[in-house]
Order: C-alpha cells, then structure tokens, then sequence
C-alpha cells in the first residue's frame, strides 16, 4: 500500500472537479487519523455509483463499489460483520439523497455507526448534468432545460429529525477544513454525515457562489433547534463546519451488547456440533 494512499488508477475527474478537493481532504484524514492511534488497515470505504464513486479507485485503502444509493448499505453491513473497522460510505448527491433515502434515514434512526461523505454538487453530473434533489429552483439541465421547477431537499435538516447524531457540512474549496471534519466524523461513534458542497465545473460552477458566501462556524449549535435552524441557512450565508454532535446509543453496541463476532465467533467444531444437536 502506497504510503501517500496513491494507487495506479487513471484520474478521469473533469480538470478543476471538486472531487479533487475531497481527495485531497480524505488523504489528509488518513494521516490524522493514524497520528490518533487509527490504523489505515481499520479503515474500510464504499462508493456507489457517479463521478464521486471513482474515489474509490483512487485512495489505497480496502473498499467495494457498491451500487446507486446502497453505500452506506453497505457499510453498515461491514460495521456489523466486525464492529472494530471504521467503515465510510461516499455517495452523491443523487446517490444518497434520490436512490439511497432511505437508507440514510434509517441509517440515522438507528444510528449505525457509520461515515457517509456526500459529494454534493447539486446535478447528476455522470449521466450529463440532470437535475437532482439538491439542485436550486431554476437549474437547468438535460432532464430539465426549462429550469428545475421544485425546490432543493434540504438533507441535513431531514437527518437531523431522522435522528442522526453528527450532521456537518463542509467545502472541497476549503480542505484542511474538510479534512479537520470528516475526522470528526470518523471518531465519532453514531451515525455521521458530511455534506460536502462539491462545484461541478462542467455542469454546475458553484465556486464563485461557495467562495462568496461559505462562512465557517466554530462550533456545534448548542441544542437541537439551533441545529435545524443552521442547516436552514443557505441562501445569503452558507454555514460550513459540525452543526450538531451528540452522544447516544449507537446501533452494533444495542444489537451485540459486548459481543463481537470476529473477536468472538465459534469454531467450525463448535458450529457443526451446534447443528448436529439441533438437528
């Protein structure tokens, strides 16, 4: 494994994409992570399916594609299998937030433990820059070359109700703050998602709006509310940085209590001597 987490995969992200930043940020965060005592070989990553899934290809770390919006599916079930892995799904916009819905509001009411990193650049920019659930009121597209006629979702306040226990946002303009984020993402245990505001140079150049109007916060909102009325705010200012981070029952500890099953998994006697007495 490359130390600098390089692979031999052609990069074949539009020059200026803002997925360069959130590489860039990600193999940042490797390196901190390890000077906090987490070993690169604990980290685990899944993609699903659009431009930001090439990641994958790209950062020298055990992973699996998986398919559109099933990433953090995925991970989860990774989580499950051996609770002592970090495991981070990176999906799109349309990836987590149109096909993966689901899945990440469960993700949150539960409170996996679990990193989704959203690359959000607001349009399907694989299938050629259709409209998605965060593109603004008047985005054209492909799908749509009138204009969007529907407001954006907004992501981060349905997480939040959803019960998810880290909300951030962050800006792959802005790495080193990306970077000091999804850290924090990873340490913390309960459901986290990033929702990295990402421009797409070829079907929505968003850095002049996001070097405008990005504001970094310097700390979580002290409750609940202030949470929903942070992620509220993207129209004058767009806040970046942890909007809220709280500690509770996380989902592997309430469904294994101490129990883990790669530390504490029988043995193949052990398992044929327990079917040979059931059956």
């Amino acid at each position: 494994m490359s130390a600098d987490l390089s692979t031999d995969a052609e990069i074949t992200w539009c020059p200026g994409c803002g997925n360069f930043g959130i590489l860039n940020a990600f193999k940042k965060v490797v390196k901190k992570l390890e000077d906090k005592g987490v070993d690169r070989d604990k980290l685990v990553i899944s993609g699903g399916i659009g431009c930001h899934g090439k990641i994958i290809d790209y950062v020298g770390l055990s992973g699996l594609y998986s398919i559109h919006g099933r990433s953090m599916a995925t991970v989860q079930g990774i989580k499950l299998g051996n609770p002592n892995l970090k495991v981070l799904a990176f999906a799109g916009d349309g990836d987590a937030f149109g096909e993966g819905i689901a899945h990440m509001i469960f993700a949150a009411k539960r409170n996996a433990d679990i990193t989704v990193v959203v690359h959000d650049n607001g349009t399907y920019a694989l299938t050629t820059g259709q409209f998605s659930p965060t593109s603004n009121k008047g985005f054209k597209g492909p799908s749509l070359p009138q204009g969007n006629i529907e407001e954006p979702l907004n992501p981060l306040g349905l997480l939040l109700e959803a019960g998810a226990s880290f909300v951030a946002r962050g800006y792959s303009g802005k790495i080193d703050h990306l970077s000091d984020i999804i850290v924090q993402a990873v340490l913390h245990e309960g459901f986290s998602v990033v929702d990295v505001l990402q421009p797409c140079v070829v079907f929505n150049n968003t850095y002049k709006l996001y070097n405008e109007i990005t504001e970094i916060i310097s700390k979580p909102a002290e409750n609940f509310e202030e949470a929903v009325m942070l992620v509220k705010e993207f129209r004058d200012r767009m806040p970046i940085g942890v909007f809220y981070k709280v500690n509770k029952p996380v989902f592997h500890r309430e469904f294994y209590g101490d129990w883990n099953p790669v530390v504490d998994k029988v043995s193949r006697n052990e398992r044929l001597k327990l079917i040979e007495d059931f059956v």
